[in-house]
């Protein structure tokens, strides 16, 4: 089993808003999730991120991997940088 940080999407038509999760690869994108790590909203001006950042960096430290756009959104809230912190000591 390969667990992964991704999005997945929730709101209305044409208003998108996401949490940010923690999954089995294989569910489904919108389906069941181990733990909700966190939300994002790309309609507000600017883009709204919330992350719990000690979860997110216990899970990255089990070995969890993010996506491509998961990673990018942990980077903005500081969570990747410490992560790598820890990877280079």
């Amino acid at each position: 089993m390969t667990v992964r940080i991704r999005l997945a999407r929730h709101g209305r038509k044409k208003n998108p808003a996401y949490r940010l999760v923690v999954a089995d690869s294989r569910s489904p994108r919108d389906g069941r999730f181990i733990e909700m790590l966190g939300t994002y909203d790309p309609m507000k001006d600017p883009a709204e991120i919330r992350v719990d950042g000690d979860r997110a960096l216990e899970w990255l430290r089990e070995g969890a991997q993010p996506s491509e756009t998961a990673r990018s959104l942990l980077r903005r809230a500081g969570v990747w940088d410490r992560f790598m912190e820890g990877k280079t000591k």
